[in-house]
C-alpha cells in the first residue's frame, strides 16, 4: 500500500508512528471508557490543512453541523489563514501539516484537506494512515494514480471519506436518479457538461521575472509535491488552477461539479476512448504560442463510455470550456438562460433533463412536462440546508465505520474524478512534442485516446501517460 515520504528527520516517525497510529482511539472515545465507544453528545475534533478561501467555508460549515470542533488548524500562508485563526483562536496553529500529524495525531479524529489540487492526495493519504476521516476538497486528486491510491487507502484504513462537491447531497441529484429509474428517459446516449471556465488565466507562458517571496508565505511548503521553481507574481493564491503542475484546469475546477450527475445517474465507472481539441493562443498574428505547462483558454472532450445494464447503449459525455456551449435545446423557449454559465444536458431515447450547478434546478423538457409526471420519491434526501454535505461526513464520523452513508465517498470519488483527469489526459496529450528527424510533430492532437483501465493506461500514444503518475518531490512522495 502506498505511504506519505517526509523528510529524512521524519523517517523514524514514518516507520514506527505511522504503524502505531492505527491503534490510537480518538480522545474523546479514551476518555469516555474504551475502544468504539462513543457517547451521543461527543464531538469530533477536526484539524483544518488549507484553511484560507475555499478552506474557510469548508471549516465553517463543518463547524456549522453542530458536532465539530476545530481543534487544530494549518496553512502555508498567514494572511489566508487570519480569518479561520480568528475566529478559533483556540485552535492550535501550524504551518506544515506533516509536523501537524506528528505532533497532534492523538489529539483530533478527522482532517480537511482545502490545499491546492496537487498537495490533496499526499495530506489525504497521511491522515488515513493515521486511521484520520477525511473531507477533500475536489477534485480529490491531481493525477490518476492518486486517486487508485486513495480509493485502495479508504478500503484499507475504513475510514470515513467525503469529496467537497456538494451537488451530490443535493435533492436535485436524487430527483434525477428517480426520474431516469422510472424510465423516463429511455436509454441516455449523449451528455453535455458546460462550463464558463477558466475565470482565470490559461493557456499563456510562465512568467521570466521571478518575485520576492512575501513574508507571510512559506513557498517551499506551498510547492508541497511540485517541482522547485521560482516564485513568481499572481500565482497565489488563485491562478495556479491554470497551471498543470499546481492544477487540473476548468476540468478539475468544476468537472467534480458537472459530471456528477451522469456519473450517479447512469453509474459511469471508466471511459473506454476519450479525445479532445483546444482552443488556440496566438502570441502574434501568425505564430501558435506553445505552452505546455499551461492548460488551454478552452476545450471540449468527448468521453465515450460503454453500455451499463441499465443504460443499454454507448455513451457520448461531452465537456465544454470556456465558453463554449452545446446547441440549445429546441424545447426550451428563447428567453431561457439554458443554465447560465454551468449545465448539465441529458439526451435519451424517450426525452432530456437538464440541471445546473450542483444538481440545482432539474428539469424535464420539455418544461411543460414537469407538471405532467409523478415520479414517487424513492431516494433518501440528504438532511440539512446549504451544510447538509458537511453535516452527513461529521454525523457519519461521529458514527462510526460503516454505519451511516455519505453522498461522495472516495470509492465513487475516485472513479469521478479519474473520468475528468482521464478527459484532461486528451488535452494535454495535445502539447505533446515527438521529434523525428529533428522535427517536432503533435500526433496527439489527432488521436482519440483509447483507455485501459486494469492497467491505468493509454494504449495508442503512450507518450501522454506520463501525466498519469508524475515525480514527486523529496519531502513529499507517494511511495509503495
Amino acid at each position: 500500500m502506498e505511504h506519505f515520504e517526509n523528510n529524512s528527520s521524519r523517517r523514524k516517525f514514518l516507520k514506527s508512528g505511522l504503524v502505531a497510529a492505527a491503534t490510537f482511539t480518538i480522545v474523546p472515545r479514551h476518555v469516555l471508557g474504551g475502544k468504539n465507544f462513543l457517547a451521543p453528545s461527543d464531538k469530533l475534533y477536526v484539524a483544518g490543512v488549507g484553511i484560507g478561501g475555499k478552506g474557510y467555508s469548508n471549516l465553517r460549515n463543518i463547524y456549522n453541523s453542530g458536532n465539530a470542533v476545530l481543534s487544530h488548524l494549518c496553512d502555508v500562508d498567514d494572511r489566508r489563514a487570519a480569518k479561520t485563526r480568528e475566529e478559533h483562536p483556540k485552535a492550535k496553529y501550524y504551518h506544515d501539516w506533516r509536523e501537524l500529524f506528528e505532533k497532534e495525531r492523538k489529539k483530533f479524529d478527522a482532517v480537511c484537506v482545502s490545499t491546492p489540487d496537487h498537495n490533496h492526495a499526499v495530506i489525504a493519504l497521511g491522515a488515513m494512515q493515521l486511521k484520520k476521516h477525511v473531507f477533500v476538497e475536489k477534485p480529490l486528486t491531481h493525477d490518476i494514480y492518486e486517486a487508485r491510491v486513495l480509493k485502495q487507502a479508504a478500503q484499507k484504513y475504513k475510514v470515513i471519506t467525503q469529496m467537497g462537491n456538494q451537488g451530490s447531497s443535493n435533492d436535485g441529484l436524487r430527483k434525477m436518479q428517480e426520474w431516469y429509474e422510472a424510465g423516463l428517459l429511455g436509454d441516455i446516449h449523449t451528455v453535455y457538461c458546460w462550463t464558463d471556465r477558466p475565470v482565470w488565466p490559461q493557456g499563456i507562458p510562465w512568467s521570466k521575472s521571478p518575485a520576492q517571496v512575501p513574508k507571510e508565505l512559506n513557498w517551499d511548503l506551498w510547492l508541497g509535491t511540485a517541482k522547485n521553481r521560482d516564485y513568481v507574481e499572481k500565482l497565489v493564491p488563485f491562478n495556479w488552477r491554470g497551471w498543470w503542475d499546481f492544477g487540473t484546469g476548468a476540468l478539475g475546477d468544476m468537472g467534480c461539479h458537472l459530471l456528477d450527475a451522469p456519473c450517479s445517474v447512469l453509474n459511469l465507472q471508466s471511459p473506454t476512448h476519450v479525445e479532445a481539441s483546444v482552443g488556440t493562443v496566438y502570441v502574434d498574428e501568425f505564430k501558435r504560442g506553445y505552452f505546455p505547462e499551461s492548460c488551454p483558454p478552452s476545450s471540449h472532450v468527448i468521453l465515450t463510455f460503454k453500455e451499463t445494464p441499465t443504460n443499454k447503449t454507448k455513451l457520448k459525455l461531452h465537456w465544454m470550456d470556456g465558453g463554449i456551449k452545446p446547441e440549445r435545446p429546441e424545447e426550451l423557449d428563447a428567453g431561457d438562460n439554458f443554465g447560465g454559465g454551468n449545465g448539465t444536458l441529458f439526451i435519451g431515447t424517450k426525452g432530456k433533463m437538464m440541471c445546473g450547478t450542483y444538481n440545482q434546478n432539474p428539469r424535464l423538457l420539455p418544461v411543460s412536462r414537469n407538471l405532467e409526471v409523478n415520479v414517487p420519491e424513492t431516494k433518501k434526501r440528504v438532511e440539512g440546508s446549504t451544510n447538509g454535505h458537511y453535516k452527513q461526513w461529521v454525523d457519519a464520523c461521529i458514527a462510526g465505520y460503516g454505519k451511516q452513508e455519505v453522498s461522495s465517498p472516495f470509492e465513487t470519488a475516485a472513479s469521478l474524478t479519474e473520468s475528468l483527469l482521464i478527459a484532461n489526459l486528451a488535452i494535454r496529450a495535445h502539447d505533446v512534442q515527438v521529434v523525428k528527424d529533428g522535427k517536432a510533430t503533435y500526433p496527439g492532437r489527432n488521436i482519440k485516446l483509447i483507455w485501459d483501465d486494469a492497467n491505468m493506461r493509454v494504449t495508442n500514444f503512450d507518450e501522454v501517460n506520463q501525466f498519469i503518475k508524475r515525480d514527486y518531490r523529496d519531502g513529499f512522495k507517494l511511495s509503495i
